[in-house]
């Protein structure tokens, strides 16, 4: 492998006039990020089991690096970098097992919404082809412009319920309303995407 992420990180973040201090620690950087990109993509994408996915993680761990703490100490940078990598990787995660939560609301016809725990549902992603991945992103984008379509209330209920996964206690808190207007507009929303999308889920 060559060090172009490490090359394009440290080129993101090139300042409009170099002194002989700026380009030496240009070339430390550079020469940091060119020794840690083989060890870092392969942690990244043991954690994701996704090679485009990885290579993306490591590419903006390292332009948050040198934007943010390129003026460090070089002996700070390992540390650092480590850390907003795994920062990286979690937020990966979290944002699969947002997608994952909506998509178990779906295929559960005569569940109960209040009695539902759709992480525990929830597909594992790592178990998916490629060719599902593609049908999941289709149907996300399919669900969220029905979202967008949706009473403001329900909408509401909706996206507290799914994508942050709050129970219905949480979410009547959250939107100021009884748990049993939490239920009432769930059911409609929920009732109104699956007219909608039934044929995609």
């Amino acid at each position: 492998m060559n060090n172009g992420i490490a090359a394009f990180a440290v080129s993101c973040t090139r300042e409009p006039t170099t002194g002989a201090g700026t380009l030496q620690r240009e070339r430390q950087l550079n020469r940091f990020l060119a020794e840690i990109e083989r060890r870092a993509l392969r942690i990244a994408e043991i954690a994701v089991r996704d090679r485009d996915e990885a290579l993306d993680l490591v590419q903006d761990a390292m332009i948050k690096l040198v934007r943010s703490y390129g003026d460090r100490p070089h002996e700070e940078w390992t540390p650092l970098f480590y850390r907003i990598l795994q920062n990286g990787i979690r937020d990966w995660h979290r944002r699969q097992k947002v997608r994952n939560r909506v998509m178990a609301w779906f295929g559960r016809p005569g569940a109960r919404d209040e009695d539902y725990d759709a992480v525990a549902q929830a597909p594992d992603p790592l178990a998916r082809t490629p060719e599902d991945e593609l049908q999941a992103d289709q149907a996300m984008q399919r669900l969220e412009a029905a979202v967008r379509t949706l009473p403001r209330r329900q909408r509401e209920a909706f996206m507290l319920r799914t994508f942050e996964g709050l129970d219905v206690a949480g979410t009547a808190v959250a939107m100021g309303c009884s748990e049993g207007s939490v239920k009432t507009h769930c059911s409609r929303a929920m009732h109104t995407l699956r007219e909608k999308l039934g044929d995609h889920w």
